[in-house]
C-alpha cells in the first residue's frame, strides 16, 4: 500500500474475511470481485470460480435461489429482480420465435401482458385455456406448442385446479410445464415433485413476506435454470444483494407466517360467506386442494359485494387494513383486481373470467383474528 494520506483512505481497513464464519450472511455490497491474477479470472470463465461481477452471480443472489429450490425439491434456481423477471426468464428458457404457448385464463395480469403483449411481437403465440371448462389439452395442442402455464391458486380469484392431473397430460404430449406457485408457496405444495418442469415466485410476496422487497426466483432442472441464469443476466434483471439478502431473511419465518395467515384466512372466508352484503366469496374447498402437502387452503380470500356500486364506499370504510396493489405481507390488506394487477385485461376478458368491478382481494395478514374480522364487519355495515 502506497504511504500518502489519499492512498490510505481508499485502501486500508479492507480485509476479506475468508475465515470468519458469521451467524447469518453478510450482505455482500459489492458491485465486483477481485482477483488475484489472471489466473483466476480464466478460472472463472471455466467454471471453476463462483464470482466476478453481482450482475453475473453474487453469493446472497445464490442463497436465495438455492434455498427456494432446496425447500421445492427442484435441482437448482436463479434468482431476479422481480418476480416479473424470473417469469420472463422461465419463459425465454424455454420459448423462441414461432413457439405457442398454452395458458390457463387465470393468470396473474402481469403475466398475461408479457405473454399477449411483449413475447408475441417475437412471434411467440398465447391460447388462454379455461381449465375449469374442459378435461383434455389435445383440442388446443398445435405442433408448436411447447410450453404450459399454470398457477397453483389462480390470481385473484383463487381456483385450485386437478394440478397432478393437468402437469401429467402436458407431459404426455411433450410440453414443458411451467407453474407460478406464489400464492401457495412450497409450504402448502411443491409443483417440481409433481412433474412440474419450472416453479416460478414473485418472492416480493410471501416468500419475502414483509413488504419491503422486490424480488423473483425461478427452480427447476440444471439444464432450464442454465439457460434462465444467462437470459437473467443478459437481460439485466440480477437480483441486487441487499434485497436478495432481505428476501432470505424474511424466508426464514415463512413456515410460521403461513401457518398463522392461512388459519386467519380460514375464518375470514367463514365469517364472509355469512354476511349479507356478501355476493361470493372465493377461496379454495378443502377438496380442490387434497393434494396439497398441509392441510390448508392458502392466505389469500376474495370476495365480490353484493351491490358493487358501493365499492368505493367500502374501500373508503377501512379503517386499519391498508389497500395495497400487492399481497403477502404480515399486515392484511386489500386490492381491487379491475383497477390495479388485471389492468391489462380488456372489459371482455375481465367479465369471462369473473373479475367485476365489485371483486375484492383480501390478503389475510398475522394480526389477532378477532380484530381482522371487525375491521371487515364494520367497513360492510357502513
Amino acid at each position: 500500500m502506497g504511504e500518502r494520506f489519499e492512498t490510505k483512505t481508499v485502501h486500508i481497513g479492507h480485509q476479506p474475511l475468508r475465515h470468519v464464519t458469521a451467524k447469518s450472511t453478510p450482505i455482500y455490497q459489492t458491485s465486483v470481485f477481485a482477483f488475484e491474477g489472471l489466473e483466476e479470472v480464466e478460472q472463472f470463465y471455466a467454471g471453476e470460480g463462483e464470482y466476478l461481477y453481482t450482475r453475473n452471480g453474487n453469493p446472497n443472489q445464490t442463497e436465495l435461489a438455492d434455498t427456494i429450490a432446496a425447500l421445492e425439491q427442484a435441482e437448482a434456481g436463479v434468482s431476479a429482480s422481480s418476480g416479473m423477471g424470473a417469469i420472463m426468464a422461465g419463459l425465454l428458457s424455454v420459448l423462441g420465435p414461432g413457439d405457442h404457448v398454452l395458458a390457463s385464463h387465470e393468470i396473474y395480469g402481469g403475466t398475461y401482458a408479457l405473454l399477449y403483449k411483449e413475447l408475441s411481437r417475437f412471434g411467440i403465440e398465447l391460447t388462454s385455456i379455461n381449465l375449469n371448462e374442459m378435461t383434455t389439452l389435445a383440442n388446443h395442442i398445435r405442433p408448436t406448442t411447447k410450453l404450459f402455464f399454470l398457477e397453483t391458486i389462480t390470481n385473484p380469484l383463487l381456483t385450485v385446479v386437478d394440478m397432478p392431473s393437468w402437469v401429467a397430460e402436458a407431459k404426455q404430449h411433450g410440453l414443458t410445464v411451467m407453474v407460478d406457485n406464489t400464492f401457495a408457496t412450497p409450504y402448502l405444495v411443491q409443483p417440481s415433485t409433481l412433474g412440474a418442469d419450472l416453479v416460478v415466485h414473485s418472492a416480493t410476496k410471501y416468500i419475502g413476506g414483509h413488504s419491503d422487497v422486490t424480488a423473483g426466483v425461478l427452480v427447476g432442472s440444471h439444464e432450464l435454470i442454465q439457460r434462465a441464469r444467462e437470459i437473467v443476466v443478459n437481460y439485466g434483471t440480477s437480483l441486487s444483494p441487499f434485497e436478495a439478502w432481505l428476501t432470505s431473511r424474511g424466508l426464514k419465518t415463512l413456515a410460521v407466517r403461513m401457518e398463522r395467515q392461512c388459519d386467519n384466512a380460514s375464518q375470514v372466508a367463514s365469517f364472509l360467506a355469512k354476511h349479507a352484503a356478501i355476493k361470493h366469496v372465493y377461496y379454495p374447498s378443502s377438496e380442490a386442494t387434497a393434494f396439497f402437502a398441509r392441510k390448508k387452503q392458502g392466505a389469500m380470500v376474495s370476495f365480490s359485494l353484493a351491490d358493487e356500486s358501493k365499492i368505493y364506499d367500502f374501500y373508503r370504510s377501512l379503517e386499519w387494513i391498508k389497500f395495497a396493489p400487492s399481497l403477502a405481507g404480515v399486515e392484511t390488506s386489500v386490492s381491487h383486481p379491475v383497477t390495479t394487477s388485471h389492468r391489462a385485461f380488456t372489459e371482455e376478458q375481465r367479465q369471462a373470467t369473473g373479475i367485476t368491478m365489485g371483486l375484492v382481494r383480501l390478503s389475510v395478514g398475522i394480526e389477532a383474528i378477532e380484530d381482522i374480522v371487525g375491521e371487515l364487519n364494520q367497513a360492510l355495515e357502513k
